[in-house]
């Protein structure tokens, strides 16, 4: 934090509706900062496949410095379909900067807000709050980029280390016995892996086990991630925190974002040991983009995710009232009947936004 107690927070707006959506987050951090006392200062920077397109690169140095001065980066949404790298693949910032950072824990909770509709039957009245901790930094995305084709085969690495396990599994146990402190569940924790097939995943297995003697206070699971699939979709209540591999990470969590209304209601952050981005797990929907149809709902709970973990890393209580204060605004939106356009409502973005800062 700077001299004067200002939060100092990087604004990466992005591409397509990624500037959209962070316009009501930073209003709804306004208000907090109007009435509490917590202090803000935003420095917005470039980033995204627009500025690829304009200068050749995802995004400039001074956005790297600028992300390693702040206190928290938020971002909206980077790269469009259209603009890709000579390779073919997409302009990902969001991802370059989790391998500059080190942030190996891509967090995604996933809660039903009431009077949001899933797909499971029986969820509205019994619940869904889960978390999917996903390793973000190895795994199969320790291939990216390195994979080797040929004419007849394409082959693709798979890398499990002990030292970013470990930091994820204490990740893990940690935020397990925090959302229990706080009654938000029974604190149990499922490692979900292929340890019956892959020797990658034994190790990491084995690497959880070994976490779990140091925390015999949160009760352990283990599941292959199949079955973890099937039961999610069956039963996706009986779920609290699961910590996994980057690729099941990366389809689990969007899964997930289903069972509780889809990408537009689903919050996330990738966090390391000083470093932490935040942004919504949707993408840059540029098909709607600059119509002011979309749902703000993940970006303004990423940013609430922020503040919690500001609260927890700098031991400001006032920060942690401050998420609690978005996610009850938040809820009270849709309790009392706002319908987004994924919904067949017809809520927009302004809509959305202006009703949160109303509830707040």
């Amino acid at each position: 934090m700077s001299a004067n107690n200002a939060l100092h927070i990087a604004v990466l707006g992005g591409d397509g509706i990624g500037p959209e959506v962070m316009a009501p987050a930073l209003e709804v951090l306004r208000k907090i900062e109007a009435t509490s006392d917590l202090k803000f200062r935003f420095t917005e920077a470039p980033a995204g496949a627009n500025h690829y397109l304009a200068t050749g690169k995802s995004m400039p140095d001074t956005t790297v410095r600028l992300c390693d001065e702040a206190d928290a980066i938020l971002l909206g949404a980077c790269g469009l379909p259209s603009v890709r790298y000579p390779d073919n693949t997409e302009i990902m910032p969001q991802v370059e900067l989790r391998f500059h950072f080190d942030l190996y824990a891509g967090v995604r909770p996933a809660r039903l807000i009431p009077g949001v509709p899933s797909p499971i039957v029986g969820a509205d009245q019994r619940g869904i709050d889960l978390v999917v901790i996903r390793e973000s930094t190895e795994g199969l995305f320790a291939s990216m980029g390195k994979g080797v084709v040929t004419d007849t085969e394409a082959r693709e690495t798979l890398l499990i280390t002990r030292k970013t396990s470990e930091r994820l599994f204490e990740f893990s146990f940690r935020l397990a016995e925090r959302r229990r402190a706080r009654g938000r569940s029974s604190g149990g924790l499922i490692c979900v892996d292929k340890a019956n097939v892959f020797k990658a995943f034994a190790f990491f297995r084995e690497m959880f086990d070994e976490a779990a003697k140091r925390h015999p206070n949160v009760k352990t699971d283990r599941l292959y991630v199949d079955a973890c699939s099937a039961l999610l979709v069956k039963r996706p209540w009986d779920f609290d925190v699961m910590v996994m591999e980057n690729m099941f990470g990366d389809i689990l969590s969007d899964m997930t974002a289903g069972l509780i209304g889809g990408m537009g209601m689903a919050p996330s952050a990738d966090i390391g040991d000083r470093h932490a981005v935040f942004q919504p797990c949707h993408g840059t929907a540029p098909d709607i983009m600059g119509q002011g149809k979309a749902n703000p709902t993940a970006m303004i709970l990423s940013a609430a995710m922020m503040l919690d973990w500001l609260a927890d890393k700098h031991g400001l209580e006032s920060a942690t009232e401050a998420c609690e204060r978005i996610e009850r605004a938040v809820d009270k939106v849709y309790a009392d009947g706002i319908k987004p356009m994924e919904f067949g409502g017809s809520n927009g973005t302004a809509d959305i936004a202006k009703a949160v800062l109303a509830a707040l």
